[in-house]
């Protein structure tokens, strides 16, 4: 990946949305009853990501999300973080989250927990831009002060994930998506 390139492109912009390079990771798999898709547009320019967040079933907890599936590996070491193209939101709070590794299987099928790189965000206008440093390293729900640093040209999972921040939301909730893309920011100029 170029430095002279301001945007490389991992779903969406000019690589049409497969949705079958996303699976759900929702609160099930603990109990819940949340409920996420990641659904591409005819000409695959817009993915909608959408569902349900039900919090009755965790005591006011809950998540839905959609991750790419393994395998994946992206080198990002050239840029400086990550945006999203945002096409349409319903104003709610989302995370976007990154590893830099793949979690080994529980006895049980479930991912084993390992540090997740999280960032909060409310879509406001058609970009969100993450700068690496904004990323917080969480191991389980609570921030993991001593993990290694983020290992940017490695990254094997990404993810974006609605969920209840104990209580303040629930319902249904769709946010659609432009792109997913790596970036510098010294550039304004759509790759």
């Amino acid at each position: 990946m170029p430095m002279s390139e301001p945007k490389f492109y991992l779903f969406g912009g000019y690589k049409p949305w497969n949705e079958h390079a996303w699976i759900a990771s929702d609160d099930r798999v603990r109990g819940g009853k949340s409920q996420s898709f990641l659904i591409h547009s005819a000409d695959s320019s817009v993915a909608s990501f959408r569902g349900n967040l039900d919090i009755t079933a965790l005591g006011g907890a809950g998540f839905a999300s959609q991750r790419t599936m393994d395998p994946q590996s992206w080198d990002m070491f050239d840029y400086q973080g990550i945006c999203l193209g945002i096409a349409e939101s319903d104003g709610k709070k989302y995370t976007l989250v990154i590893k830099d590794d793949i979690p080994a299987k529980r006895s049980d099928g479930r991912d084993e927990s390992t540090v997740s790189w999280e960032y909060d965000f409310v879509p406001a206008g058609n970009e969100v831009t993450v700068s690496w440093e904004d990323f917080r390293p969480m191991y389980r729900g609570k921030p993991k002060e001593d993990a290694e640093p983020l290992r940017q040209d490695h990254i094997k999972r990404i993810s974006i994930m609605m969920r209840s921040f104990f209580g303040e939301q629930r319902g249904p909730f769709r946010l659609d998506l432009r792109y997913i893309a790596a970036i510098n920011f010294d550039s304004n100029t759509e790759g």
